[in-house]
C-alpha cells in the first residue's frame, strides 16, 4: 500500500484545513521563520510518521495532550518519536500528581486540533493560553524540529531555535531533563 508524501515545499498550503493551520503559517510569516513542509496522506500511525521522516530526513516528534484528574491542568508534551510515555516518569519530572490522556473534545477546544494532529504549534491558539508546554530537553537542544502543522496531512520542519525563541516567544516551555 502506497503512502503519499510530497516533495518538500517552502510555501504555505494553498488552502487551509483549519483555523489553527492558517494561524500557524501567519505566525511563521510574522516571526520571519523559514520552514519546509510536506503534504501527506493522513499521518496517524507511527508507521506513517516513519514514511514521512524518510522523505524529510527528520524524525517527527510525538506530541501528547494530557490532563490532571480534575481536568483543570493541561499539558502538551513533546517527546521523541520512539520514547515510550511513562506517566510516573513524566509526573515525577514535573513534580505533579498523576496525569492521563485528555479527551478529544478538550484537545479540539483548547488546541484547535483533532486527534492525530497534536502539535506544540497549537501554543499560538488563543484557547491554549493556560496549557503547559513541556518538551524533552534533548529535543530543545536539537538543531531541527519536525511536527504536524495542526493537521494530519501536513508536516513542517523548522530550526528548533526559531521554534523556541520566535514562535513560542514569551511562552514558558518546561524542559524535562534527559533520563
Amino acid at each position: 500500500m502506497s503512502f503519499y508524501v510530497s516533495e518538500p515545499l517552502t510555501t504555505p498550503p494553498a488552502k487551509y484545513e483549519t483555523p489553527l493551520q492558517a494561524l500557524v503559517y501567519q505566525t511563521f510569516a510574522a516571526s520571519g521563520i523559514p520552514f519546509s513542509r510536506v503534504d501527506t496522506d493522513p499521518g496517524i500511525t507511527m508507521e506513517d510518521c516513519a514514511r514521512i521522516s524518510e522523505r524529510t530526513g527528520m524524525q517527527i516528534v510525538k506530541t501528547i495532550f494530557l490532563c490532571n484528574r480534575q481536568q483543570t491542568e493541561f499539558y502538551l508534551y513533546v517527546t521523541s518519536h520512539d520514547k515510550p510515555f511513562v506517566t510516573r516518569d513524566f509526573c515525577s519530572a514535573l513534580g505533579i500528581p498523576r496525569v492521563s490522556f485528555a479527551s478529544a473534545e478538550r484537545l479540539w477546544e483548547l488546541t484547535g486540533v483533532r486527534v492525530g494532529a497534536t502539535t506544540i504549534l497549537s501554543a499560538v491558539w488563543p484557547a491554549a493560553d493556560g496549557v503547559h508546554l513541556v518538551m524533552d530537553a534533548a529535543l530543545a537542544r536539537a538543531e531541527w524540529f519536525s511536527c504536524t502543522d495542526g493537521t494530519p496531512t501536513c508536516f513542517v520542519t523548522l530550526r528548533t531555535r526559531d521554534l523556541l525563541e520566535k514562535y513560542l516567544n514569551g511562552k514558558e516551555v518546561i524542559l524535562v531533563p534527559d533520563a
